[in-house]
């Protein structure tokens, strides 16, 4: 599976026609939150292929020119807490970051991810059972915990995560949230069976290439 996976920032190559010939065999769009509604929209309409995402801590209402209020990107799934197969590759997701406020949506405190975690548990098992195989991807927005995370109260990562991948195995953990601006940070790191992937601002992963 071709995958085109975005996040935090509109990049100006994918909201153009050029995205077309970048992006030409691209089968699935994925969004790790963070992203402008319009910008999602375009790149799946220009790519015409499905768009899963998870929510960012700073995706909000927003406002059209019409008077619509919208909270989602038209045409996506949203992933969180929730497992979905798409052609036989198996997706899911957990939005949001740390809570570093008292207010904001799509933030957690740890002990509120483990309980999203908990929640998804069962979904991955049930799919190990069935298949005989870990799922594909865990689309989550923050990072997991020491890993491409920041020790700043908006950047810790979820502990979580670190037991979602030891016990369930996923081929990859693809995240957002962190910004990289050193080409010389690390932003693909192995983890017990898990490709974690901050995919910022966005990244073409050919899962194929990597014995799919």
């Amino acid at each position: 599976m071709k995958l085109l996976v975005v996040s935090d920032k509109v990049v100006e190559l994918l909201y153009s026609p050029a995205i077309v010939e970048r992006c030409a065999d691209v089968e699935l769009v994925l969004s790790c939150g963070d992203l402008p509604y319009y910008y999602l929209e375009y790149i799946v309409s220009m790519l015409n292929v499905p768009l899963l995402y998870v929510h960012g801590n700073h995706d909000s209402v927003e406002h059209c020119y019409s008077g619509a209020v919208r909270t989602e990107p038209g045409g996506g799934i949203n992933m969180h807490g929730r497992l979905g197969v798409y052609n036989g590759f198996a997706v899911a997701g957990l939005e949001g970051s740390i809570r570093y406020r008292p207010w904001g949506e799509y933030q957690y405190t740890d002990s509120q991810m483990w309980a999203n975690a908990l929640w998804l548990a069962p979904s991955l098992l049930r799919y190990r059972l069935l298949t005989g195989r870990p799922i594909d991807v865990l689309l989550t927005h923050s990072p997991p915990y020491l890993i491409h995370d920041g020790r700043d109260p908006t950047h810790v990562g979820f502990k979580a995560f670190l037991w979602l991948m030891r016990v369930f195995k996923p081929r990859y953990l693809l995240h957002g949230h962190r910004h990289v601006y050193n080409p010389l940070e690390v932003t693909t790191t192995r983890y017990e069976s898990t490709t974690v992937i901050n995919v910022y601002p966005y990244r073409i992963i050919n899962t194929a290439a990597e014995g799919e």
